[in-house]
């Protein structure tokens, strides 16, 4: 009987792409902390990963190396953040420690999804080998 690699470990390695997606958008919010006019964006990594796990079930897949993966590129959840703070006067709306917080948040979030799949794969390791 064949392993699913898909079946087995679900929608988790696409939350691990929509979170290193999330990073760069933090990333990218700080790092323009100082930028007059800029605009804070933001992913709602819920409905990006329910937009993800939709696409999933639909069964698309690439049958050659050149097509591209619509499953991840329908839906990533970006948009322009509802700043927490008054306009300081330069049109800027990044809180550095909001985003801070945020990187924080997202980066203890990947780091359970790594541990999460590395026990899948051990598991399947297990599996395959016999227990050995």
């Amino acid at each position: 009987m064949a392993i699913s690699i898909d079946k087995a470990f679900g929608i988790h390695p696409h939350g691990m792409v929509l979170r290193e997606k999330r990073a760069e958008i933090i990333a990218s919010n700080i790092a323009n902390a100082d930028t007059p006019g800029y605009k804070a964006k933001g992913m709602n990594f819920q409905e990006a990963l329910a937009g993800a796990a939709k696409n999933q079930q639909m069964g698309m897949s690439r049958t050659h190396e050149k097509h591209f993966d619509v499953r991840m590129e329908l839906n990533n959840g970006t948009g322009f953040r509802v700043p927490d703070q008054p306009d300081t006067g330069d049109g800027n709306t990044v809180d550095v420690q909001v985003e801070r917080n945020l990187y924080l948040e997202n980066s203890l979030q990947y780091q359970a999804s790594v541990q999460f799949l590395n026990s899948k794969v051990k598991g399947l390791k297990k599996a395959i080998g016999g227990g050995q």
